[in-house]
């Protein structure tokens, strides 16, 4: 009982400071004016520009943190207050997000696998469950192994999405330090955001796999049960 305390323990409360974590590191240097004045737009467009990718287009999006670049359509999304606004947060995540554009036109090994997982990973995860409960509750194991087996496909995009988010945020770093974006006083704090937002991808891989270890330790119970 301990043990199962400690784990849901762990699976609710990781996600969660994860979460706050970002969120607080977010708002803290989003308050924080970047010393060379460039919105986030500006930073996205001269890093962009300077790795010739002058197709990729830099727009405006709504919502807090609902940075993203868009493979499909090479665009690099920024929320509003990133893109209009100079801050170190805004810089970092502009930096960061010009990182996966970056990534695609390098034809980044990890984004690729991440990219073709993608379909995969967001049916069986959704399947994945169906088939486990089933198996669980009808004791039966082989469609509980069908359940994680299928659930391993969403724990594998989880674990690819963690060197593409790393990758992303050292090229971002590499790229605002060597154009003179930001200044050698404010490198910490730009990668303290960076290093918080990478705590959510961690926390979201550490769950996926501790739930998937679960899971297989209750197929392996349930089989010996059966001998």
């Amino acid at each position: 009982m301990g043990m199962y305390i400690v784990y849901f323990a762990i699976i609710m409360l990781l996600p969660l400071y994860a979460q706050m974590k970002v969120k607080s590191t977010y708002k803290k240097f989003a308050q924080v004016p970047a010393q060379k004045g460039m919105t986030g737009a500006q930073v996205a467009r001269q890093i962009l520009d300077h790795h010739g990718l002058s197709d990729v287009r830099v727009v405006p999006t709504q919502g807090v943190l609902a940075d993203h670049y868009n493979p499909a359509t090479k665009t690099v999304a920024l929320s509003e207050d990133n893109y209009y606004n100079s801050s170190i947060a805004g810089t970092a995540v502009a930096a960061h997000e010009v990182g996966h554009a970056i990534q695609h036109a390098e034809a980044y090994s990890f984004l690729t696998l991440r990219a073709k997982l993608v379909p995969v990973a967001s049916i069986s995860s959704n399947a994945s469950w169906i088939f486990v409960l089933i198996g669980i509750l009808a004791t039966n194991p082989t469609f509980l192994l069908l359940g994680i087996a299928l659930l391993a496909a969403g724990v594998v995009f989880q674990i690819v999405t963690l060197p593409v988010e790393f990758d992303a945020s050292k090229r971002a770093m590499n790229e605002v330090v060597s154009l003179g974006i930001i200044g050698n006083n404010e490198e910490r704090s730009a990668r303290k955001v960076l290093n918080a937002a990478a705590m959510t991808y961690v926390a979201a891989a550490a769950v996926a796999v501790l739930e998937l270890v679960r899971l297989i330790l209750i197929y392996t119970g349930m089989n010996n049960s059966d001998d």
